[in-house]
């Protein structure tokens, strides 16, 4: 297949024997065939590669004819064989199952929003369900001083019943007001006691990447007093997790999916593809655009982003381009700290309730054993 790097895909050196290439086939088979979540067209693109590479004849003339690089980008040069001739195993082959990525590292020192917040500021639901602090004391100041003349002043009979028919009025708006300020107080706090009783809602699979993106969440974005964390969302009319992880800030939202890939440099097209090394990556698939698309859709008033945060999968560094306006832009841990946080922070001790509730029904219950 044109634009496809068989190596690549497999994650194996240009040498690699026999034996390393069909032991890299059996490990991403066993996640990229459709049972497992992976889409049927990758799989075939993945069985395609085993088939070429594994028959030598095959092998001869994909590599004469194999020239296919990302425009732009700096050329690679295969990875050569021990000078001593050998055939061994190559080191760093493929993912590692046992490798657990490190925990990510933020400089907090580098991060301008982290600074600027105010981490006591009191939370405000929109949209407001009664006027505020000022209104209210304005409408009581303002009946105080309308008052204040019938001590201070000697007005004549009619000059006095005027006035204080004035000051009756004032106090009749003044009471109304206070009143529904009171009632919006009293609505915050069972919104509260119902719908915002915690910061984190749901919970997250045992994959260690998507442990990392929570701890990730909890440790650096709920510095915002709005922030609304949630672990697996199902897309409207869906029973499964389908989005690992989402945060919610004033009217804002960004859906987030978290993947172990091979270490590498990763950019994004603004069709949503994925190149690795200046190669089209085809190591995994993700569900981000389908994603954005119903989650638009079930909060249309919301501006929506999306993030993928990479991890290897063995030892090695990834790295990504700074985020840019594409569909689902690739971000190391420290890029998405900095970039989402500073997105959010622009309105950061907001939560609006409409989205609040719509996403909390969204979140998939925990089934207990």
């Amino acid at each position: 297949m044109r634009g496809v790097d068989y190596y690549e895909l497999l994650g194996v050196g240009r040498y690699a024997s026999e034996a390393e290439i069909k032991s890299a086939y059996r490990s991403l088979a066993k996640v990229m065939h459709p049972d497992a979540g992976g889409s049927s067209s990758t799989f075939r693109m993945l069985q395609e590669a085993y088939d070429t590479l594994r028959d030598p004849s095959r092998r001869r003339d994909y590599d004469r004819g194999w020239t296919v690089t990302r425009p732009g980008a700096r050329p690679t040069s295969p990875t050569r064989p021990p000078r001593s001739g050998r055939t061994g195993r190559l080191r760093n082959f493929g993912e590692d199952p046992d490798f657990v990525p490190p925990k990510p590292v933020v400089d907090l020192g580098a991060i301008a929003w982290w600074h600027l917040v105010d981490v006591a500021q009191r939370v405000r639901y929109v949209p407001a369900a009664g006027p505020g602090h000022a209104p209210a004391l304005a409408a009581v100041l303002g009946w105080f001083f309308l008052l204040l003349p019938v001590f201070l002043i000697d007005f004549s009979p009619l000059a006095l019943g005027v006035w204080l028919l004035l000051v009756a009025a004032a106090a009749t708006a003044a009471f109304r007001l206070v009143r529904r300020y009171l009632s919006a107080i009293r609505a915050d706090r069972a919104f509260t006691a119902e719908h915002d009783t915690d910061v984190v809602h749901g919970t997250t699979d045992d994959r260690p990447c998507e442990r990392i993106t929570a701890d990730l969440l909890s440790r650096y974005l709920t510095r915002l007093p709005g922030v609304r964390i949630f672990h697996g969302l199902a897309w409207p009319g869906s029973v499964f997790a389908d989005v690992d992880h989402a945060v919610l800030c004033g009217r804002k939202l960004v859906l987030i999916e978290s993947k172990a890939w091979l270490p590498g440099h990763y950019e994004a097209e603004d069709d949503g593809s994925v190149w690795r090394n200046g190669h089209p990556f085809r190591g995994g698939g993700m569900r981000m655009p389908r994603s954005l698309a119903a989650y638009r859709k079930l909060l249309p008033w919301l501006d929506i982003r999306t993030a993928l945060l990479v991890y290897p999968s063995r030892a090695g560094e990834v790295t990504t381009e700074e985020p840019a306006d594409t569909v689902v832009p690739p971000m190391t841990p420290a890029q998405f700290v900095e970039e989402i946080g500073d997105w959010l922070a622009e309105d950061p001790a907001t939560v609006d309730r409409e989205a609040l509730r719509l996403l909390l029904r969204q979140v998939v219950p925990v089934v207990r054993q």
